[in-house]
């Protein structure tokens, strides 16, 4: 079976369940070979195992940040100042009377 050299950073896609991932690292002095899933699970090949694997190139995800389980809100940059909708400047200033008094 012809088999698709193991090129980190590449993504495949196993024919036989059609799952995507991507190979991270290849160990050439052990034979292994890590790759990691869509859903961000890590699994590790030894090269025999790799080369039994019907594998196809596959694309990469259009949404990268799938493996790393980021959300919208991760997308905020943090030096950004935050202003909430309720936010009223007014509410801060301190009253002209101070501990219950009545005004003058």
């Amino acid at each position: 079976m012809a088999s698709l050299r193991p090129i980190p950073g590449q993504w495949y896609q196993a024919l036989s369940d059609n799952t995507i991932f991507e190979v991270i690292a290849w160990d050439k002095d052990s034979l292994t070979i890590d790759v990691q899933y869509l859903d961000g699970e890590i699994a590790e090949y030894d090269l025999e195992a790799w080369q039994q694997t019907a594998l196809a190139p596959a694309a990469p995800p259009e949404d990268w940040r799938t493996p790393f389980e980021l959300d919208g809100d991760d997308e905020r940059d943090p030096d950004a100042p935050y202003h909430p909708e309720d936010y009223n400047p007014i509410a801060s200033i301190e009253p002209e009377y101070i501990y219950d008094m009545d005004e003058p």
